[in-house]
């Protein structure tokens, strides 16, 4: 048996160590396989060759690269994924978020609430798929997987339509009030599901701050709430559109990667 670690640079959030797990469910050579998103790496304990896990990597366009590669004869423990009653909890917070962003963004004419909003069902998406492959084959879980990528590619495309229709036919800025306290709920959102996954794993209660602010989810409902500020100042709808085109372009970016794990 082996331990490989690898750097993972662009794996700064849960929902794509939940992708990773996701990719290697199943798999028989791997035997474990220990995340740190502070320091974006991920140590597999496997049997099978170090080779054949980067080219499961690959497709997910995370930047992994092996670090070291050394033989492990320690005993290592059946690994266990995220607990299914944490999974089931993040699934309602990102859930319950996206109604709520999407509901004031509509009301507000805020795109980057609605972007948000739609990043947050990416999020459900992923949990819902990691929920669902527990105890299911890897035939349906590639399955759910595709035809959640392909809705969440829909809506997103939908969403980057409608902020270059907002560019070329200019309408009146935002509600900034209500982006600012939503992006508040949102942000808080975002902190329990990394402490509730953290504890998955880890029976520490106190997370590191860097670890938090490490999440993409993080910068993006501080920059909905910096969108909203210079809407305050401005008076124009700008800075919206271009946090929520920034934000479908990442949500665009997290579709792809589920399609990848269908295939």
């Amino acid at each position: 048996m082996y331990k490989t670690l690898y750097s993972i640079s662009k794996m700064d959030c849960p929902s794509e160590e939940a992708m990773i797990r996701m990719k290697f469910d199943g798999d028989p050579g791997v035997r474990k396989i220990e995340f740190d998103l502070t320091a974006r790496q991920a140590a597999f304990y496997h049997t099978t060759s170090a080779k054949e896990i980067t080219a499961k990597l690959t497709p997910l366009n995370l930047d992994a690269e092996v670090k070291e590669s050394v033989p492990w004869r320690d005993e290592i423990t059946p690994d266990e994924d995220v607990q299914r009653s944490i999974l089931i909890k993040v699934l309602i917070i990102n859930f319950s978020l996206f109604v709520a962003e999407a509901l004031y963004g509509f009301l507000s004419g805020s795109m980057g609430l609605l972007a948000d909003s739609l990043d947050m069902l990416a999020d459900a998406f992923v949990y819902g798929l990691s929920l669902y492959a527990i105890g299911h084959a890897a035939s349906a879980k590639k399955r759910v997987a595709g035809i959640s990528g392909y809705i969440q590619l829909s809506l997103a495309l939908i969403g980057a339509f409608e902020v270059v229709r907002r560019f070329i036919a200019p309408s009146e800025a935002p509600e900034y009030v209500i982006m600012i306290i939503v992006s508040l709920f949102a942000l808080a959102g975002n902190w329990a599901s990394l402490v509730l996954l953290k504890k998955a794993k880890s029976q520490e209660a106190h997370i590191k701050a860097s670890m938090i602010f490490t999440s993409n989810d993080i910068i993006i409902n501080m920059g909905v709430i910096a969108a909203a500020v210079i809407v305050y100042l401005s008076g124009s709808q700008i800075p919206d559109l271009v946090i929520g085109g920034v934000v479908f372009g990442i949500v665009l970016r997290g579709a792809f990667r589920i399609i990848s794990l269908s295939k």
